[in-house]
């Protein structure tokens, strides 16, 4: 279930922060599909690997189709994540506190779906300045940061080490794993975060903001935001 538009982007943001894909060139073409006879098929995207190996699919525990459902999904969690690979983010990239609280506004003024129905959440990705790099919306939160996550890998963009993730909703744990899979240091959320999302991102040193909303707080990484 998903919101129509940036198909492909979200086809690929899947696979990447799922770890089947894991650079811009093991992406070749992305087409909607279609069957012999028939028109295209719009709910259904193709995606062919440059290499005709298989991506290595060791330690993955679920393989079904992108949803927009809340929760762990059946991940494991930490571990899970470890085998997977993760380490912890580095330092570096750094945002006043100031800036951090002018955001909400920003995302807002880039939700023209939101504007127009009240029911889609958004993802939006901003530089130390505060600058909107890329926004996506979708029905689903996932899905959103697996289009931005999708822009962002077919702009050959990642990893997106520079970047704080701003994302409507509360912060679960599968966008902290998200987050942590594209590099980025910063997750801001509207709402609240679950407590397997704080963990995980204690866990590998993610900068981890809840409750952005004019103040905020903050749950995990706190050298990322300046003070004073």
């Amino acid at each position: 279930m998903r919101t129509p538009g940036q198909d492909f982007e979200l086809a690929a943001g899947f696979l990447f922060a799922e770890g089947i894909l894991r650079s811009r060139e093991e992406v070749g073409r992305i087409t909607y599909c279609t069957e012999a006879g028939e028109a295209q098929q719009y709910n259904r995207v193709n995606l062919e690997l440059r290499s005709p190996a298989l991506p290595r699919l060791a330690g993955l525990e679920r393989h079904f189709f992108a949803h927009s459902a809340c929760g762990v999904c059946g991940k494991s969690g930490l571990e899970t994540l470890r085998l997977r690979g993760y380490e912890p983010l580095g330092p570096g990239f750094a945002v006043p506190a100031e800036r951090v609280s002018s955001l909400p506004e920003r995302l807002r003024s880039s939700q023209g779906l939101f504007e127009r129905t009240g029911g889609l959440h958004a993802a939006a990705l901003f530089d130390s300045e505060g600058r909107l790099l890329a926004s996506r919306e979708d029905v689903g939160r996932h899905n959103a940061l697996d289009k931005l996550i999708g822009w962002a890998l077919l702009e050959d963009r990642l990893p997106l080490s520079e970047s704080l993730l701003l994302v409507s909703g509360r912060a679960s744990f599968e966008l902290v794993q998200k987050a942590l899979a594209a590099g980025i240091p910063i997750l801001a959320a509207i709402s609240a975060p679950s407590s397997l999302a704080v963990e995980v991102a204690r866990a590998f040193n993610l900068t981890l903001i809840g409750f952005l909303r004019g103040s905020f707080n903050l749950y995990s990484g706190p050298e990322r935001v300046l003070l004073g």
